[in-house]
Parts: C-alpha cells; sequence; structure tokens
C-alpha cells in the first residue's frame, strides 16, 4: 500500500488550442485512455490538465503526448517554475490572445462593413469577385484558427467549435461561388467577425473570473535581494536558496517564507490574515513570503522557497480548485460528447428536407458547445476566487457542491470553537510529590504532542526539557512515554484509571476548565486545571448559521460539564461531549444515517476522521495538517465567521451553476429548432452564438462580486 501511494502522482500542464466543450472532452478522453492514468480534469477556463497517474506505470512526458497526439497543444512546465510564475505566463498569454482576437475581430468587422455597402451591386462582375476575393482573404486571414483547428479535430476523428464555423462559412463560400446568382460573401464574413468579437469578449470575462487567482500570484516577487559573500545581490526568485539571508527595503515584498533576523519594520501581512494594520517585526519574528515591508530594513533568512512558501501553498489550492471539476459538470460532458455530430446531422437534413441552404448554414453556427463547457467551469472559478479573497480555500468544484447542501454545522470545541491556547490555570500535586519536578515531566513528556492542552502544559514549564522515549499518544485521551527513566502518563481521569492509578477526588474548578491528570511509575502525581478561551467571533458566527437555518451542534472530548459551558457562551445548544476520535467518526456517520448533510469546522487530528466523514469538512487556519488534508474547505485565517460566509456563497455558486447549463442547454433547444425553421439569419445566427458563450461568464462573475453580510 505505502508503494502504490509512493507511486501516485500529480501534474498539471498547460493544453492550447481548446476553443467548446467538444475539445475539453476530447483531450480527457485523450488522457483517460494513457494507461496508469487514475483520473484526468481538463479546465476550459484555465486551459489545462490536471491528472492523477500511477508514476511507475506512465511518465509526465507521456501524458504531454497524448495532449499533442490528440491534435491539441500541451507542453511540461519547467521543473523550477513557481505556481506564481505559471500563472503570470498564463495571463501574458490570456492577454496576448485577447489583443489578437480583438484587432482580427474588428478588421473583420470592417471587411463585412465594405462588403455591406456593395450589396446592391454583389450580383455583378463588377462587385462579385472582389467580394470573393475580400471574403477568402478574411476567412484566410482572420479565420484560419477555426479551419486549422477543424481539420487537426477531422484528423483525430472529433469534432468542435471550429468544425461548425468551419463547415458553416467554408459551405457558404463554396455555395456562392457556385450559385453567383446568390452569394453569401457578405454572410461569410460577417459570421467570421461575429465569433471572433464573442471569442474576444469570453476572453476578457474569463481574465476577469480568474483576477482573485491572478493578483496572489503577483504578490510574488520576481526577484529577491540576498547577501553573498557580504556583497547585496539582486536574483530571480527560483534560485533563492532555503538558509540564505534575504534584505528586504522598505516598500518590497518578502521573497520567501523566514526569520528575522536583523532590523526592525512594520509589515502589512493583509493579503493572508485580512488584518489591514501592519504588524511589528523584530529578530526572531516569523515572516511570510508576499507580504509588504512597510517602513524599515529587514534581514530575514529563508526558511521555504519556491514551491514550499505559503504563498504557492494557497495559489496551488485555488489553482487545484478552479481546475477541477464539480459534479453537476458531468452532464454537460456528456451532452459535448455527442453534440458537434448531432448538430451536423441536423444542418445536413434541414438542407434536404427544406432545401434552404441558408437554414442549414444557420444551425451549423448558431450551435453553441462553447456555453456548455464554460458553464460550470466559470462559475467555479469566479466563486473559489472570491472565496480566497475572504480567506477561504476551496479544494475542488465539488467542495462548493457538497457545502452548498449543508443544514448542519458540527463545530469541535478545543482550537476551533475557542483559541486553541489553553493555560494552566492551576496544578496541585500529590502529597509528597515535587510540583516543580512533576512539572518538568508532564511537560517533557508532552513536547512531543501537538495537541493544545500539551502544548500549554510545556508553555507551562518554561524551562529546558530533557526528551521523551517511547512516547505513544492517546487520541482524545492522553499521552505515555518515559522521561530520564521514569514512566509518565498524562491526560483524562478514565485513563489512569484503566492503568490502574489510585486517584483522589476531581478538583474544584469553575465552568468550561478542564483537568489533565498525572501519574509517575504508575502512582498519582498531581492535576492540571486548564482553561481556553472562546474565539472573538464564536457567538457572531453561530448566530448567523442559525440564522441562515441550520442546526448547530458541539462535538469534543472534554468532559460534559466543560463542553457544556463553553456551548453556552457560544450560543450552541446541541453537544456532545466525552467523545474519542472513533466516537466523533460515529456521531457524524449517525447524523448523516438521519438525514441531516453535515459540515464539520476543526483543527486536530483527531478530528481527521469526522472531517473525511462529514458531507463537507472545513479544516481551521490554526489546525493540523492532517485535518487539513480531509477537509474539503481550508480557512486561511481562524476567523470563524468564515464558516458562514462560505455557507453563504456555496449555494450561491451553486444556483449560478444551474442557471449557466440551465440557459446554455435553452439557448440551443430553442435556437437550432428555429434556425432549421429559417427563422434565423445566418449572420445573426453567429452573433447569437457568440452571445450565449459570453453571457454564461458575464453570469458567473456575479460570484466575484459577490457580497456577504
Amino acid at each position: 500500500m505505502k508503494a502504490d501511494a509512493e507511486a501516485r502522482a500529480k501534474i498539471t500542464f498547460p493544453v492550447r488550442g481548446m476553443t467548446c466543450a467538444a475539445c475539453q472532452a476530447h483531450v480527457q478522453r485523450a488522457l483517460e485512455k494513457v494507461p496508469g492514468v487514475e483520473q484526468a480534469s481538463v479546465n476550459l477556463m484555465l486551459h489545462n490538465a490536471t491528472v492523477v497517474y500511477d508514476a511507475c506505470a506512465v511518465s509526465p512526458a507521456e501524458l504531454v503526448e497524448a495532449v499533442n497526439d490528440s491534435g491539441y497543444e500541451a507542453e511540461l512546465p519547467p521543473p523550477a517554475r513557481s505556481i506564481a510564475e505559471e500563472l503570470r505566463r498564463h495571463d501574458e498569454e490570456e492577454e496576448a490572445e485577447y489583443r489578437r482576437l480583438r484587432f482580427r475581430a474588428a478588421a473583420a468587422l470592417a471587411c463585412g462593413a465594405a462588403a455591406m455597402a456593395a450589396m446592391p451591386w454583389h450580383h455583378t462582375p463588377a462587385a462579385y469577385w472582389p467580394l470573393a476575393g475580400l471574403s477568402l482573404l478574411v476567412m484566410a486571414w482572420a479565420g484560419r484558427r477555426f479551419y486549422a483547428k477543424a481539420w487537426a479535430a477531422l484528423r483525430h476523428g472529433t469534432a468542435d467549435m471550429n468544425t461548425l464555423v468551419a463547415l458553416g462559412t467554408g459551405a457558404a463560400f463554396f455555395y456562392s461561388l457556385a450559385h453567383p446568382h446568390q452569394p453569401y460573401f457578405e454572410s461569410v464574413i460577417f459570421i467570421i467577425a461575429f465569433v471572433l468579437a464573442g471569442n474576444a469578449l469570453e476572453a476578457r470575462a474569463r481574465r476577469r473570473t480568474s483576477e482573485a487567482l491572478s493578483a496572489l500570484a503577483r504578490l510574488e516577487p520576481a526577484t529577491a535581494r540576498v547577501l553573498r559573500g557580504g556583497q547585496e545581490r539582486e536574483v530571480p526568485v527560483a534560485e533563492l536558496h532555503a538558509g540564505e539571508l534575504v534584505v528586504v527595503r522598505p516598500g518590497e515584498r518578502i521573497s520567501a517564507d523566514g526569520v528575522v533576523v536583523e532590523g526592525v519594520s512594520s509589515v502589512d501581512e493583509s493579503m493572508l490574515t485580512g488584518e489591514p494594520l501592519p504588524v511589528e517585526k523584530r529578530p526572531g519574528a516569523r515572516v511570510t513570503g508576499g507580504t509588504l515591508n512597510v517602513d524599515g530594513r529587514l534581514v530575514v533568512r529563508a526558511t521555504a522557497v519556491g514551491g514550499e512558501t505559503e504563498l504557492e501553498r494557497i495559489l496551488r489550492l485555488l489553482r487545484d480548485a478552479q481546475a477541477s471539476k464539480a459534479p453537476i459538470q458531468r452532464l454537460a460532458d456528456r451532452v459535448a460528447a455527442v453534440f458537434v455530430p448531432a448538430v451536423v446531422l441536423i444542418a445536413a437534413l434541414t438542407w434536404l428536407l427544406s432545401g434552404s441552404f441558408p437554414a442549414a448554414i444557420a444551425v451549423l453556427i448558431v450551435a453553441c458547445p462553447c456555453a456548455m463547457g464554460l458553464a460550470v467551469p466559470a462559475a467555479v472559478m469566479a466563486a473559489t476566487g472570491r472565496a480566497a479573497q475572504l480567506g477561504i480555500l476551496f479544494r475542488h468544484g465539488e467542495a462548493l457542491e457538497r457545502l452548498a447542501r449543508a443544514d448542519t454545522v458540527v463545530f469541535d470545541k478545543t482550537g476551533t470553537l475557542t483559541e486553541g491556547r489553553p493555560e494552566v490555570r492551576a496544578f496541585t500535586p500529590a502529597p509528597g510529590v515535587d510540583a516543580a519536578e512533576a512539572v518538568r515531566l508532564a511537560a517533557a513528556l508532552e513536547q512531543a504532542s501537538e495537541h493544545p492542552l500539551a502544548r500549554a502544559l510545556v508553555r507551562h514549564a518554561g524551562m529546558d526539557l530533557p526528551q521523551p522515549a517511547g512516547f505513544r499518544a492517546w487520541p482524545g485521551r492522553g499521552a505515555e512515554g518515559e522521561v530520564e527513566g521514569r514512566r509518565v502518563l498524562a491526560g483524562k481521569r478514565e485513563l489512569l484509571e484503566e492503568r490502574g492509578v489510585a486517584l483522589p477526588p476531581p478538583p474544584e474548578r469553575l465552568a468550561g476548565e478542564t483537568e489533565v491528570w498525572l501519574a509517575v511509575d504508575g502512582a498519582f502525581a498531581g492535576v492540571f486545571v486548564l482553561r481556553d478561551r472562546l474565539r472573538p467571533d464564536a457567538r457572531q458566527a453561530v448566530d448567523a448559521l442559525r440564522a441562515m437555518g441550520m442546526k448547530v451542534w458541539m462535538l469534543t472530548g472534554d468532559s460534559e460539564a466543560a463542553a457544556r459551558a463553553i456551548a453556552r457562551e457560544a450560543g450552541i445548544e446541541n453537544v456532545e461531549a466525552g467523545v474519542l476520535p472513533e466516537g466523533k467518526l460515529r456521531f457524524i456517520e449517525r447524523l448523516r444515517r438521519e438525514g441531516a448533510r453535515v459540515a464539520m469546522a476543526g483543527d486536530g487530528i483527531n478530528d481527521a476522521p469526522a472531517l473525511a466523514a462529514a458531507d463537507a469538512g472545513i479544516a481551521m487556519a490554526s489546525g493540523t495538517d492532517a485535518a487539513a488534508a480531509a477537509a474539503d474547505v481550508a480557512l486561511v485565517r481562524p476567523e470563524l465567521m468564515l464558516v458562514p460566509r462560505a455557507l453563504r456563497l456555496a449555494p450561491a455558486a451553486l444556483r449560478v451553476m444551474r442557471q449557466n447549463l440551465f440557459w446554455a442547454f435553452i439557448y440551443n433547444v430553442v435556437m437550432i429548432p428555429v434556425a432549421a425553421a429559417g427563422k434565423l439569419n445566418p449572420v445573426l445566427a453567429a452573433a447569437a452564438m457568440s452571445l450565449s458563450s459570453v453571457s454564461v461568464v458575464t453570469n458567473s462573475l456575479r460570484l466575484a462580486r459577490f457580497r456577504l453580510r
């Protein structure tokens, strides 16, 4: 099993030449046919493919070759290129494509206007042949992309939007040559012009849906100023190494995660924390790449560079989310697979049965697989981008759908509802036990644990500690190990009782306090009383969720009394206390069996199974890697109000996806019969087809401006 996990790999690489849902489906099928590919997701909006594959069975180069063999262009990104650099390059290509399309569309429209002006004379030889030449020029120059891509698709046994445009305009051109008394040269020109104009508007709208991703990418500086040989040298960020000293002047962005070794300054961390006020940084303070140094010179020792920085991690999560597919996309994918051949058949039948050539051309031109291909990805990109601006990272498009359907929210207590930084209020040693020595032994054991209560004991000790041996954690219950040859056991009262440790009655404590019992060499050594504070926005978040109609639970391994006290403070009526990690998992499963659609928020290792079992798991920013890996949504900042905001955004995104798909399907269901009935001019069909895909992306852009109360 371990070898299988190590062989499993994931790669994202650019794919050029895709213009519609049929293109996207063709590339995806080509990748899925490669032996060793477990999963492939092709994104029309980002023009990339994300593939999960068996590295022992297939190489990245073979994946790229499969795409190239299918008639599209792909390449492997350079190994040293960061996500930010990759996105900057993508933006540059999108900008160049937009300018190119806009220029060619404008030129084609100008040619169309000239052809329209000559219409009264287009039957005469003096106008007929110049119009034919002008039409051919527009086809060969402005419309060349359609014919080249249609030919490439034909060679690979497939068809797409370019096939429809090429067939429609090509048939109209040759029909005009064969029937000089009934030419359609001006229609050919205007069809190409309107389709290009639509492509340009679509490209512009696509850029706007990815603005959040691009804005984050721009935060990573292209160069870094490093100290080498006592001299400051400016080098590309890709050449920066961990351990090097980086000089950051006022007004510059920090190029790597690291620790300040010299200087005092204020750093604007709003891109990560949302906090508008700069934070003072002194030697020993940690800084994050992409944040802005405001007013002082800092020397930072880089601890994480390139793809290992926090900014790159966020960019990778966001890019992967935007590249993934929501389940609702499957319907569009199935339709796209047969759409173009079906349209060609309808056009042929229209001509054969009605004898109307313009109607057949209109059928070919008005059909729009683009809108179906863009309907869901455009909404996913806009929604995940807006979420990232708020500090919410959706891991995949499916997470939006899962969260949108939630009607119950379950919160872990420690580290989620509370700040996860409990403090020791009191320690009561057993009679005859040296209190300082007992605290030292307990803290030495607990330094091997990442549980918030364990960290509180280490902070309380405040001294150099020996390393424990044979450490073993009992999730949700405690830990044990050897410290300097002595057997130390710390945790819940029940754990010590199971081990046969004789314990005195519990000490008096205030509501919301927690006990950690200590035994050394099998004998009771003392009891710690700790208290954690509720997060400042916990009550506000719970009230917001209840106002949305959500049922709210608190789930904790803590005692009933401590749990009830925190729950009352947070405004939560439903509490499940005293449960181990397995119990948390069973509780989530029970809620789901009862018909609840559960979103769970947690932060610790003991929450990971429950997060994975929930319909949607939400990992707190202060949480562990295990919790983050099991969750569908990650919060960048430790703010509980991000939970109701995510639960408001997700249904809005799902509504937009459904609207987009509805209008994309309805458009084709209505317009194709109208065109087949001869009620639609081919030129107007081209305009309608272009506007359909633009409208889908524009509708999705509403999510980028979505206001959350």
